[in-house]
C-alpha cells in the first residue's frame, strides 16, 4: 500500500551519467554539450572497469564548463579511506567553485572486489562501514578538528583541508534498493536515489525483478515512512538506464521487454525506462513525479542530445 505522505512537487533537474570517452577532446565536448543542452549535472560510476577515473575526469569536466555540477553516482566507500576521499572531494568543490554533488554508497559490484582483492564483506558490514565513512567525510569537511572512534575508522584530532565551498558539506546523494540504506538515506541525505536491489552483486534477474513500478512503490514508501520532518528538504532521484527517444514507443518497449525476459507491461511502467517520443516522455516524467516524487532524472551520456528536447520542456518546472 502506498503511503499517504506525498512529496512536495519540486522543479525538475536533469543529469547524465557517463563513464568514458576515447580522448580528452571527446570528454570535454560531452561535458560542454551536457551544459549547452540544459543538463544540470554530469555524473560518473565508480568502478574498476574500462571507465575513466572519476576524480580527474570530473575535475576536467568542471573545468571546461561554468554551471555544470559534477559527482559520482556513486563513490564506493570501500575503495578509498574516507579521509582521502573527503580531501579529494573538497578539492573538487573548491576548484569548481562549489559544483560538487557527493554521491556515496556501500559498494555492490562483486567483480570489482574480486578483481582488486578488496574484501567483499557481507552487505551489513559494508553498510556499517559506509555509514561510518560518511560520518568521517562530514567531519573532515566541517569547521575545526574532529576525532572519531568507530568500529571501522578511528580519526584523531584531524582538521580536514581544504574545506568545501558548499559548507558545511556539498549535497549528499545516497542511492539504495533495500530498507536499511533507504531508511538511512531518508534520515541523512539531501538527494535520495531509488535503485534496484543489488544483493546479488551483479545486474541480473534478481535486480530486474525489483525494478517494477510496484517494487518502486515499496521502496519510495520506505523513504516516506522514515523521512520525518525532512520531507520538504529531500530531492528524489532516479537513474533511467533504459532510454530510447523514438516515435516507435510500443515497438521499442516490446523489443526491450523481450530481450530482458520481462512482461511488456513491466517495461512500459517501470520508472527505470524512458521510451517514446519527447511528448510521451514529458508526460511520463510528470506522472512519475506525482506518484514517486522523482524530480532529479539522470540518463546516459549517450542520451545527451536525443533527450535534450525533454530537458528543454521540463527543466526548472
Amino acid at each position: 500500500m502506498t503511503s499517504s505522505r506525498q512529496f512536495p512537487i519540486k522543479p525538475f533537474r536533469f543529469g547524465i551519467q557517463a563513464s568514458s570517452q576515447p580522448d580528452r577532446a571527446s570528454w570535454i565536448d560531452l561535458a560542454k554539450r551536457a551544459e549547452a543542452n540544459g543538463f544540470d549535472v554530469l555524473t560518473m560510476p565508480d568502478h574498476f572497469t574500462d571507465q575513466l577515473a572519476p576524480v580527474p575526469a570530473l575535475m576536467a569536466a568542471a573545468d571546461a564548463t561554468t554551471l555544470l555540477r559534477v559527482g559520482a553516482l556513486v563513490w564506493d566507500n570501500d575503495y578509498k579511506h574516507p579521509v582521502v576521499l573527503a580531501k579529494e572531494l573538497a578539492t573538487i568543490d573548491v576548484l569548481s567553485d562549489g559544483r560538487l554533488e557527493l554521491g556515496i554508497g556501500a559498494g555492490w559490484m562483486i567483480s570489482d572486489y574480486e578483481q582488486s582483492g578488496i574484501a567483499y564483506d557481507r552487505a551489513g558490514v559494508r553498510i556499517d562501514r559506509f555509514i561510518e565513512g560518511l560520518d568521517v567525510i562530514r567531519g573532515c569537511m566541517a569547521e575545526g578538528a574532529f576525532s572519531y572512534a568507530g568500529k571501522h575508522y578511528t580519526i584523531t584530532d584531524y582538521n580536514g583541508s581544504p574545506k568545501p565551498i558548499q559548507a558545511p558539506c556539498p549535497p549528499i546523494l545516497i542511492g539504495g534498493g533495500g530498507k536499511r540504506v533507504l531508511t538511512y538515506a531518508a534520515q541523512h541525505a539531501d538527494i535520495i536515489g531509488i535503485n534496484a536491489t543489488m544483493t546479488a552483486g551483479a545486474v541480473g534477474p534478481e535486480a530486474i525483478s525489483t525494478m517494477t513500478a510496484e517494487a518502486v512503490d515499496g521502496k519510495v514508501d520506505i523513504v516516506r515512512d522514515a523521512v520525518g520532518d525532512r520531507l520538504d528538504h529531500i530531492e528524489m532521484n532516479i537513474r533511467a538506464f533504459m532510454v530510447n527517444v523514438t516515435e516507435d514507443a510500443q515497438g521499442s518497449i516490446e523489443r526491450l521487454a523481450k530481450a530482458m525476459g520481462v512482461e511488456t507491461k513491466m517495461m512500459a511502467e517501470t520508472p527505470f525506462a524512458l521510451m517514446g517520443p519527447p511528448a510521451k516522455l514529458i508526460d511520463d516524467l510528470l506522472a512519475r513525479r506525482e506518484r514517486w516524487g522523482f524530480s532529479y532524472i539522470i540518463v546516459g551520456g549517450e542520451d545527451v542530445d536525443s533527450f535534450a528536447p525533454v530537458v528543454a520542456a521540463l527543466h526548472g518546472k
